[in-house]
Protein backbone atom coordinates (compact mmCIF):
# COMPACT_ATOMS: atom_id res chain seq x y z
CA UNK A 1 0.00 0.00 0.00
CA UNK A 2 1.27 3.45 -0.89
CA UNK A 3 -0.37 6.86 -0.65
CA UNK A 4 1.06 9.82 -2.59
CA UNK A 5 3.78 7.85 -4.40
CA UNK A 6 4.23 9.87 -7.57
CA UNK A 7 7.10 7.80 -8.96
CA UNK A 8 5.83 4.23 -9.28
CA UNK A 9 6.25 1.28 -11.66
CA UNK A 10 3.70 1.09 -14.48
CA UNK A 11 0.41 -0.35 -13.27
CA UNK A 12 -1.86 -2.79 -15.05
CA UNK A 13 -5.02 -0.94 -13.97
CA UNK A 14 -5.88 2.59 -12.94
CA UNK A 15 -8.98 4.52 -11.96
CA UNK A 16 -9.07 8.30 -12.39
CA UNK A 17 -11.71 10.37 -10.61
CA UNK A 18 -12.06 14.14 -10.97
CA UNK A 19 -14.49 15.64 -8.45
CA UNK A 20 -16.03 18.97 -7.59
CA UNK A 21 -16.91 19.59 -3.94
CA UNK A 22 -20.16 21.19 -2.85
CA UNK A 23 -19.97 24.51 -1.03
CA UNK A 24 -20.10 23.88 2.70
CA UNK A 25 -18.61 20.38 2.47
CA UNK A 26 -15.01 21.41 3.11
CA UNK A 27 -14.86 19.90 6.60
CA UNK A 28 -16.16 16.56 5.34
CA UNK A 29 -13.40 16.54 2.73
CA UNK A 30 -10.83 17.49 5.36
CA UNK A 31 -11.77 14.40 7.37
CA UNK A 32 -11.55 12.17 4.28
CA UNK A 33 -8.11 13.53 3.39
CA UNK A 34 -6.88 12.83 6.91
CA UNK A 35 -8.20 9.26 6.68
CA UNK A 36 -7.00 8.51 3.14
CA UNK A 37 -3.91 6.61 4.27
CA UNK A 38 -6.01 4.49 6.62
CA UNK A 39 -8.63 3.76 3.95
CA UNK A 40 -5.90 2.76 1.51
CA UNK A 41 -4.30 0.46 4.08
CA UNK A 42 -7.60 -1.26 4.82
CA UNK A 43 -8.13 -2.11 1.14
CA UNK A 44 -4.51 -2.99 0.41
CA UNK A 45 -4.23 -5.30 3.42
CA UNK A 46 -6.63 -7.73 1.78
CA UNK A 47 -4.48 -8.10 -1.38
CA UNK A 48 -1.00 -6.83 -0.44
CA UNK A 49 0.69 -8.11 -3.60
CA UNK A 50 -1.40 -5.81 -5.80
CA UNK A 51 0.76 -2.77 -4.88
CA UNK A 52 -2.22 -0.46 -4.49
CA UNK A 53 -1.16 3.16 -4.91
CA UNK A 54 -3.35 6.22 -4.39
CA UNK A 55 -2.44 9.83 -5.20
CA UNK A 56 -4.72 12.73 -4.30
CA UNK A 57 -4.56 16.13 -6.00
CA UNK A 58 -6.13 19.44 -4.95
CA UNK A 59 -7.26 22.12 -7.42
CA UNK A 60 -6.38 25.79 -7.08
CA UNK A 61 -9.81 27.20 -6.31
CA UNK A 62 -10.61 24.44 -3.84
CA UNK A 63 -7.27 25.04 -2.11
CA UNK A 64 -8.44 28.59 -1.36
CA UNK A 65 -11.66 27.24 0.16
CA UNK A 66 -9.85 24.64 2.27
CA UNK A 67 -6.75 26.29 3.68
CA UNK A 68 -5.64 29.55 5.29
CA UNK A 69 -2.31 29.02 3.53
CA UNK A 70 -0.77 30.52 0.40
CA UNK A 71 -1.12 28.36 -2.66
CA UNK A 72 1.90 26.31 -3.70
CA UNK A 73 3.81 28.47 -6.19
CA UNK A 74 2.83 26.49 -9.26
CA UNK A 75 -0.84 25.93 -8.38
CA UNK A 76 -3.33 27.77 -10.57
CA UNK A 77 -6.34 26.86 -12.70
CA UNK A 78 -5.51 24.99 -15.89
CA UNK A 79 -4.87 27.46 -18.71
CA UNK A 80 -7.00 26.54 -21.75
CA UNK A 81 -5.39 26.85 -25.16
CA UNK A 82 -7.03 27.92 -28.41
CA UNK A 83 -4.74 27.21 -31.33
CA UNK A 84 -5.21 27.76 -35.06
CA UNK A 85 -6.59 24.24 -35.52
CA UNK A 86 -6.87 22.56 -32.11
CA UNK A 87 -7.94 23.49 -28.58
CA UNK A 88 -7.11 22.25 -25.09
CA UNK A 89 -10.10 23.02 -22.84
CA UNK A 90 -9.91 23.72 -19.15
CA UNK A 91 -12.53 21.80 -17.16
CA UNK A 92 -13.67 21.83 -13.50
CA UNK A 93 -11.90 19.85 -10.81
CA UNK A 94 -11.48 20.33 -7.06
CA UNK A 95 -10.02 16.89 -6.29
CA UNK A 96 -8.23 14.21 -8.27
CA UNK A 97 -7.97 10.58 -7.24
CA UNK A 98 -5.35 8.61 -9.19
CA UNK A 99 -5.66 5.01 -8.04
CA UNK A 100 -3.46 2.31 -9.58
CA UNK A 101 -2.67 -1.35 -8.92
CA UNK A 102 -2.15 -4.67 -10.67
CA UNK A 103 -5.91 -5.31 -10.85
CA UNK A 104 -8.98 -3.12 -11.19
CA UNK A 105 -10.88 -4.66 -8.27
CA UNK A 106 -8.71 -3.02 -5.61
CA UNK A 107 -8.73 0.30 -7.52
CA UNK A 108 -12.51 0.16 -7.62
CA UNK A 109 -12.85 -0.79 -3.95
CA UNK A 110 -10.63 2.02 -2.71
CA UNK A 111 -12.44 4.55 -4.90
CA UNK A 112 -15.80 3.22 -3.71
CA UNK A 113 -14.78 3.58 -0.06
CA UNK A 114 -13.73 7.19 -0.62
CA UNK A 115 -16.89 8.02 -2.55
CA UNK A 116 -19.02 6.48 0.20
CA UNK A 117 -17.54 9.09 2.54
CA UNK A 118 -18.12 11.88 0.01
CA UNK A 119 -21.67 10.93 -1.00
CA UNK A 120 -23.81 14.06 -1.04
CA UNK A 121 -20.71 16.26 -0.74
CA UNK A 122 -18.90 15.83 -4.06
CA UNK A 123 -19.84 15.31 -7.71
CA UNK A 124 -17.93 13.07 -10.11
CA UNK A 125 -17.06 15.23 -13.11
CA UNK A 126 -15.06 12.55 -14.89
CA UNK A 127 -14.45 8.86 -14.16
CA UNK A 128 -12.06 6.91 -16.36
CA UNK A 129 -11.02 3.27 -15.96
CA UNK A 130 -7.63 2.67 -17.56
CA UNK A 131 -5.94 -0.59 -18.45
CA UNK A 132 -2.53 -1.76 -19.51
CA UNK A 133 -2.49 -2.52 -23.22
CA UNK A 134 0.08 -5.16 -24.17
CA UNK A 135 3.67 -3.89 -23.72
CA UNK A 136 2.86 -0.38 -22.38
CA UNK A 137 1.21 0.69 -25.66
CA UNK A 138 -1.59 3.16 -26.22
CA UNK A 139 -4.55 2.42 -28.48
CA UNK A 140 -2.68 4.02 -31.38
CA UNK A 141 -0.29 1.09 -31.11
CA UNK A 142 2.80 2.96 -29.88
CA UNK A 143 4.67 2.50 -26.60
CA UNK A 144 3.73 5.32 -24.21
CA UNK A 145 6.08 6.72 -21.56
CA UNK A 146 9.39 5.66 -23.11
CA UNK A 147 11.07 8.93 -22.15
CA UNK A 148 10.07 8.86 -18.47
CA UNK A 149 13.02 9.72 -16.21
CA UNK A 150 14.58 6.85 -14.29
CA UNK A 151 16.70 6.46 -11.16
CA UNK A 152 17.63 9.69 -9.37
CA UNK A 153 16.36 11.72 -12.34
CA UNK A 154 12.76 10.71 -11.60
CA UNK A 155 12.32 12.37 -8.17
CA UNK A 156 14.37 15.34 -9.38
CA UNK A 157 11.87 15.88 -12.20
CA UNK A 158 8.77 15.24 -10.10
CA UNK A 159 9.29 16.45 -6.52
CA UNK A 160 9.18 20.08 -5.38
CA UNK A 161 12.42 21.04 -3.64
CA UNK A 162 14.03 24.26 -2.36
CA UNK A 163 12.17 26.42 -4.89
CA UNK A 164 9.07 26.16 -2.66
CA UNK A 165 10.27 24.80 0.72
CA UNK A 166 6.85 24.95 2.41
CA UNK A 167 5.60 22.31 -0.05
CA UNK A 168 8.81 20.36 -0.64
CA UNK A 169 8.21 16.70 -1.43
CA UNK A 170 4.91 17.42 -3.15
CA UNK A 171 4.31 17.60 -6.87
CA UNK A 172 1.99 18.93 -9.55
CA UNK A 173 -0.13 16.90 -11.90
CA UNK A 174 -1.99 17.81 -15.09
CA UNK A 175 -4.66 15.49 -16.45
CA UNK A 176 -6.28 15.50 -19.89
CA UNK A 177 -8.64 12.99 -21.43
CA UNK A 178 -7.97 12.48 -25.15
CA UNK A 179 -10.27 10.58 -27.48
CA UNK A 180 -8.88 9.03 -30.67
CA UNK A 181 -10.30 8.71 -34.17
CA UNK A 182 -9.07 5.15 -34.57
CA UNK A 183 -10.67 4.81 -37.99
CA UNK A 184 -8.74 7.72 -39.46
CA UNK A 185 -5.59 6.62 -37.65
CA UNK A 186 -5.85 3.07 -38.87
CA UNK A 187 -6.18 4.28 -42.46
CA UNK A 188 -2.65 5.74 -42.30
CA UNK A 189 0.21 3.54 -43.50
CA UNK A 190 2.54 2.46 -40.67
CA UNK A 191 5.34 4.62 -42.05
CA UNK A 192 3.11 7.70 -41.88
CA UNK A 193 1.98 6.87 -38.34
CA UNK A 194 5.64 6.73 -37.34
CA UNK A 195 6.19 10.20 -38.82
CA UNK A 196 3.27 11.53 -36.76
CA UNK A 197 4.75 10.14 -33.54
CA UNK A 198 8.46 10.43 -34.30
CA UNK A 199 9.26 6.84 -33.31
CA UNK A 200 9.19 3.42 -34.94
CA UNK A 201 6.01 1.53 -34.10
CA UNK A 202 7.31 -1.99 -33.56
CA UNK A 203 10.76 -1.34 -32.12
CA UNK A 204 9.91 1.92 -30.27
CA UNK A 205 13.09 3.65 -31.48
CA UNK A 206 13.11 7.43 -31.78
CA UNK A 207 13.83 8.80 -35.23
CA UNK A 208 17.11 10.66 -35.74
CA UNK A 209 16.69 14.44 -35.61
CA UNK A 210 17.66 14.70 -39.27
CA UNK A 211 14.55 12.80 -40.39
CA UNK A 212 12.13 13.37 -37.51
CA UNK A 213 9.32 15.71 -38.65
CA UNK A 214 9.22 19.03 -36.80
CA UNK A 215 5.47 18.57 -36.26
CA UNK A 216 5.88 15.10 -34.76
CA UNK A 217 4.66 14.40 -31.24
CA UNK A 218 8.14 13.55 -29.95
CA UNK A 219 9.74 16.69 -31.40
CA UNK A 220 7.16 19.08 -29.94
CA UNK A 221 7.19 17.40 -26.51
CA UNK A 222 10.94 17.84 -26.12
CA UNK A 223 11.53 20.93 -23.95
CA UNK A 224 15.07 22.30 -23.66
CA UNK A 225 15.82 25.04 -21.12
CA UNK A 226 18.13 28.03 -21.53
CA UNK A 227 21.10 25.97 -20.33
CA UNK A 228 20.54 23.32 -23.00
CA UNK A 229 19.13 20.78 -20.49
CA UNK A 230 16.09 18.72 -21.43
CA UNK A 231 13.24 19.19 -18.93
CA UNK A 232 11.50 15.96 -18.02
CA UNK A 233 8.13 14.97 -16.61
CA UNK A 234 6.72 11.65 -15.44
CA UNK A 235 3.82 10.30 -17.50
CA UNK A 236 1.52 7.59 -16.15
CA UNK A 237 -0.90 7.54 -19.08
CA UNK A 238 -3.48 4.80 -19.52
CA UNK A 239 -5.61 3.67 -22.47
CA UNK A 240 -9.37 3.50 -21.98
CA UNK A 241 -12.25 2.51 -24.21
CA UNK A 242 -15.92 1.60 -24.50
CA UNK A 243 -17.01 -0.57 -27.39
CA UNK A 244 -20.66 0.41 -27.14
CA UNK A 245 -20.08 4.15 -27.41
CA UNK A 246 -16.95 3.75 -29.54
CA UNK A 247 -15.13 6.16 -27.25
CA UNK A 248 -11.46 5.20 -27.24
CA UNK A 249 -8.55 7.22 -26.00
CA UNK A 250 -5.64 7.97 -23.74
CA UNK A 251 -5.89 9.44 -20.27
CA UNK A 252 -2.86 11.73 -20.05
CA UNK A 253 -1.51 12.26 -16.55
CA UNK A 254 1.80 14.04 -16.10
CA UNK A 255 3.65 14.74 -12.84
CA UNK A 256 6.28 17.48 -12.54
CA UNK A 257 8.01 19.59 -9.92
CA UNK A 258 7.27 22.54 -12.20
CA UNK A 259 3.93 22.44 -14.04
CA UNK A 260 5.35 24.99 -16.46
CA UNK A 261 7.24 22.19 -18.19
CA UNK A 262 4.00 20.39 -19.07
CA UNK A 263 2.34 23.67 -19.97
CA UNK A 264 5.17 24.43 -22.42
CA UNK A 265 4.68 21.02 -24.02
CA UNK A 266 0.98 21.76 -24.42
CA UNK A 267 1.66 25.18 -25.94
CA UNK A 268 4.02 23.53 -28.41
CA UNK A 269 1.36 20.96 -29.29
CA UNK A 270 -1.73 23.18 -29.55
CA UNK A 271 -0.35 26.61 -30.48
CA UNK A 272 2.70 25.38 -32.36
CA UNK A 273 6.46 25.77 -32.15
CA UNK A 274 7.06 27.91 -34.08
CA UNK A 275 3.48 29.27 -33.99
CA UNK A 276 1.28 27.31 -36.34
CA UNK A 277 3.50 24.22 -36.37
CA UNK A 278 1.11 22.13 -34.26
CA UNK A 279 1.39 18.52 -33.17
CA UNK A 280 0.10 16.27 -35.94
CA UNK A 281 -1.18 13.75 -33.41
CA UNK A 282 -3.97 16.24 -32.69
CA UNK A 283 -5.42 15.50 -36.14
CA UNK A 284 -6.39 12.13 -34.64
CA UNK A 285 -6.63 12.85 -30.88
CA UNK A 286 -8.96 15.42 -29.30
CA UNK A 287 -8.49 16.84 -25.80
CA UNK A 288 -11.78 16.68 -23.89
CA UNK A 289 -10.70 17.77 -20.39
CA UNK A 290 -7.87 19.64 -18.72
CA UNK A 291 -7.15 20.27 -15.02
CA UNK A 292 -4.12 21.11 -12.88
CA UNK A 293 -3.69 19.87 -9.30
CA UNK A 294 -1.17 20.08 -6.48
CA UNK A 295 -0.39 16.72 -4.90
CA UNK A 296 0.80 17.16 -1.30
CA UNK A 297 2.93 14.82 0.78
CA UNK A 298 1.54 12.05 2.99
CA UNK A 299 2.53 14.09 6.06
CA UNK A 300 0.38 16.97 4.80
CA UNK A 301 -2.63 14.68 4.37
CA UNK A 302 -2.15 12.88 7.66
CA UNK A 303 -2.14 16.22 9.50
CA UNK A 304 -4.38 18.37 7.30
CA UNK A 305 -3.98 22.10 7.97
CA UNK A 306 -6.88 24.12 9.33
CA UNK A 307 -9.58 25.80 7.27
CA UNK A 308 -9.30 28.91 5.22
CA UNK A 309 -11.75 31.79 5.69
CA UNK A 310 -14.24 30.37 3.16
CA UNK A 311 -14.40 27.05 4.99
CA UNK A 312 -14.95 28.53 8.47
CA UNK A 313 -18.37 27.83 10.00
CA UNK A 314 -20.90 30.55 9.28
CA UNK A 315 -22.34 32.46 12.22
CA UNK A 316 -25.83 31.24 13.02
CA UNK A 317 -28.63 33.64 12.07
CA UNK A 318 -31.03 34.73 14.81
CA UNK A 319 -34.21 32.66 14.98
CA UNK A 320 -37.62 34.33 14.90
CA UNK A 321 -39.81 32.10 17.06
CA UNK A 322 -42.98 33.62 15.58
CA UNK A 323 -42.03 32.98 11.96
CA UNK A 324 -43.85 30.14 10.14
CA UNK A 325 -41.89 26.99 9.38
CA UNK A 326 -40.40 26.98 5.90
CA UNK A 327 -39.12 24.03 3.88
CA UNK A 328 -36.02 25.09 1.96
CA UNK A 329 -35.06 22.86 -0.97
CA UNK A 330 -31.52 23.53 -2.05
CA UNK A 331 -30.49 21.95 -5.34
CA UNK A 332 -27.00 21.11 -6.55
CA UNK A 333 -25.33 22.41 -9.67
CA UNK A 334 -23.29 19.94 -11.72
CA UNK A 335 -20.92 21.24 -14.34
CA UNK A 336 -20.08 18.27 -16.55
CA UNK A 337 -16.77 18.00 -18.34
CA UNK A 338 -17.00 17.47 -22.09
CA UNK A 339 -16.70 13.90 -23.34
Amino acid sequence: MVTQQFVAPPARAALFLVLTVNEGSEEVVRDVLADLSSITRSVSFRIPDDELNCVLGIGAEFWDRMFALPRPKGLHPFVPLEGPRHSAPGTPGDLLLHVRAHHMDVCFELSRQVMNRLRGHAVVIDETHGFKYFDERDLLGFVDGTENPEGAAAPAAVLIADEDPDYAGGSYVIVQKYTHDLGAWGALPIEEQERVIGRSKLEDVEMPDAVKPVNSHVHLNTVIDADGVQRQILRDNMPFGELGTEEFGTYFIGYAADPGVIEQMLRNMFLGSPPGNTDRILDFSTARTGTLFFTPTVDFLDDVPGPGPAAAPAEAAPVDADAPATDLGIGGLRTAAAH
